[in-house]
């Protein structure tokens, strides 16, 4: 993977914006296969179109890139908060590039979001412009990448370092069982319960440690006044998708 811009396509633009939109679509254009199929090219739709920035001819899935120079960080702007929602709730979301270049246009960080991670909570509502913008009133959004979990940010290139697309490819499947998840609430019960497996920091844990949580939980969860018994049931789901193993005496293995 040649992790460098070509910049002569960016040669007839004055814009540093329109610059960097054209280079780093062509980046992915180039050098970007897809992450469901392993399809080694995935194509950029026609300017403008409303749904996504690419997709993949094989498996039809949808892509759009959001790119940024210097780090990621913790949120990347997003569109208005209202759109954002809508995207989020729509059965046409696309799945989300996210790309890091340095000044020097080479690609440090570039990531996929697979669209099934993708819920309310991980769309944080900005405030609104004040009456002397341009676009008063207008309420713009973030994307929390604190909430989304490791499983769910699958990296190309991590610090300027290639991952093996056979890597990406496994990734990618390990967490597929989640498009079946249609309710909200319960896909947002899921991903809490592995964001707590996240913040251990640690292949191996037991029950406790995520016992540990049942305040943020319940914080998270006021109408739910049963929690450890909602811990177990959310540990069984995730042994059984053999996303954990249970290694018995309470403990639990990160597969």
């Amino acid at each position: 993977m040649n992790l460098s811009f070509d910049v002569k396509l960016a040669s007839k633009y004055n814009s540093f914006s329109q610059k960097a939109r054209v280079l780093s679509e062509g980046w992915v254009s180039n050098e970007i296969f897809c992450p469901n199929c392993g399809n080694l090219k995935i194509t950029k739709y026609d300017n403008n179109k409303p749904v996504a920035d690419f997709y993949c001819d094989k498996c039809l899935e949808d892509f759009e890139l959001k790119s940024k120079k210097g780090n990621i960080g913790k949120k990347v702007p997003a569109g208005a908060y209202s759109k954002m929602i809508e995207r989020i709730n729509s059965a046409k979301k696309p799945n989300l590039f996210f790309m890091a270049y340095l000044q020097s246009l080479s690609v440090n960080d570039f990531f996929v979001v697979p669209k099934y991670f993708f819920i309310p909570e991980i769309i944080e509502k900005r405030k609104p412009l004040k009456n002397t913008a341009r676009r008063a009133g207008w309420i713009g959004s973030n994307i929390l990448f604190l909430k989304i979990p490791k499983a769910g940010q699958i990296f190309y290139v991590e610090n300027g370092k290639e991952i093996s697309k056979k890597d990406i490819l496994e990734k990618w499947q390990k967490t597929v069982f989640l498009k079946k998840i249609k309710k909200t609430d319960a896909k947002g019960w899921i991903l809490d319960i592995m964001n707590c497996i996240d913040s251990l920091e640690k292949k191996e844990f037991s029950l406790q440690d995520i016992y540990n949580f049942e305040k943020d939980l319940q914080i998270i969860h006021p109408e739910n006044k049963n929690i450890k018994p909602k811990i177990r049931q959310q540990l069984q789901f995730l042994r059984n998708k053999k996303y954990l193993e249970f290694i018995g005496n309470g403990l639990y293995k990160l597969i």
